[in-house]
């Protein structure tokens, strides 16, 4: 079974729903999960998309326009799980637990950039309110509080982004530094107080691009006892399209698997084949249906069981439990 730690699910939901459409999880989504063995993943609110999104007649860069879209994404998100009931939104392992014991999928609601709420130091405890365990301070847009992976790679975090990481490890809130460029990644890691977490991200030296993580990166989540989760979009697997596969992403996985220790590898597919071309998964990895072909060549390599099992659900969900479930959390909205 396979815990993915990040899913933009939410995006087609959202996008969905405001053209009248409901059940859009069970209609359109739920089997796909299901044949991929997911048995609970991360929902990931995202509203800071470029103008070819379904957010492109509003003006994207507008901060207020980030906060009604956030809005609408935190209100389509609950009436969307309010009608399926065969996924439960959880705010801790433990809940976890019990909605797979209940034989239901679980999901935790993620922020995928924090432009909505400024430099508000008191931003991150509304996301908290709503429901939110897994916070990244920006997307590829630079913000108030960050740069991300497609700004300056020498700009590091704002003071507003170092304040918004300090409350985050106060509240519980695991931190996520997928989307951040390289000098917001250390200066996370330099305040970190406990694991920190790239939720969908590769290797930097077997695709030389922004968005994934070099070695020595990769060795800093390792001492925070953190994780990483593989990526199956295809630009983030392979510079060459013809390498952009499942045997690819799982050489991903090798190659953390040396630097770091197993322990510290995840799953975070990213899959968002739904919000059409440009946006393909890697081949053997178009959707999450086909997520059993990373587990065949990760043991075509020769991992064990045990070692995919670890990758599959076991890491994430670890570290999860550590940085979650150590002051129980507040009531989630959702």
């Amino acid at each position: 079974m396979v815990f993915d730690a990040h899913s933009d699910l939410l995006y087609d939901v959202t996008r969905r729903r405001l053209l009248g459409e409901h059940q859009v999880l069970a209609r359109l989504h739920l089997d796909r999960l299901r044949r991929g063995g997911v048995e609970g993943l991360v929902l990931a609110v995202w509203a800071s998309g470029p103008r070819e999104t379904f957010w492109k007649d509003t003006a994207w860069r507008d901060p207020e326009a980030y906060l009604g879209r956030t809005h609408q994404m935190f209100a389509c998100a609950r009436a969307e799980l309010r009608e399926c009931g065969r996924i439960r939104p959880v705010r801790t392992v433990a809940e976890a637990e019990a909605a797979r014991a209940a034989g239901q999928l679980y999901a935790f609601l993620a922020v995928e950039g924090m432009s909505a709420v400024g430099a508000d130091p008191r931003g991150v405890d509304w996301y908290y309110g709503q429901g939110v365990r897994l916070g990244m301070l920006t997307w590829n847009e630079s913000n108030a509080l960050a740069a991300g992976a497609g700004g300056d790679p020498q700009v590091g975090l704002t003071e507003a982004g170092r304040r918004a990481v300090r409350r985050m490890g106060e509240l519980g809130m695991a931190v996520d530094v997928s989307h951040l460029n390289d000098g917001g990644f250390w200066d996370v890691v330099d305040l970190a107080a406990g694991p920190v977490i790239a939720s969908h991200s590769n290797c930097r030296a077997l695709c030389g691009v922004p968005r994934n993580l070099t070695d020595d990166q990769l060795r800093a989540i390792r001492d925070t006892g953190g994780v990483v989760g593989l990526n199956a979009f295809h630009g983030f697997v392979h510079d060459e399209p013809r390498q952009q596969t499942a045997r690819t992403l799982a050489l991903h996985a090798a190659h953390m698997a040396e630097v770091m220790g197993v322990e510290h590898v995840g799953c975070g597919f990213d899959f968002c084949e739904f919000m059409g071309p440009g946006n393909e998964g890697a081949e053997g990895l178009e959707s999450a249906a086909h997520i059993q072909n990373l587990f065949y060549w990760l043991e075509q390599l020769g991992m064990s069981r045990q070692e995919r099992e670890m990758i599959a659900r076991d890491n994430f969900l670890r570290v999860l439990r550590q940085i979650l479930d150590r002051k129980g959390n507040s009531q989630n909205r959702i």
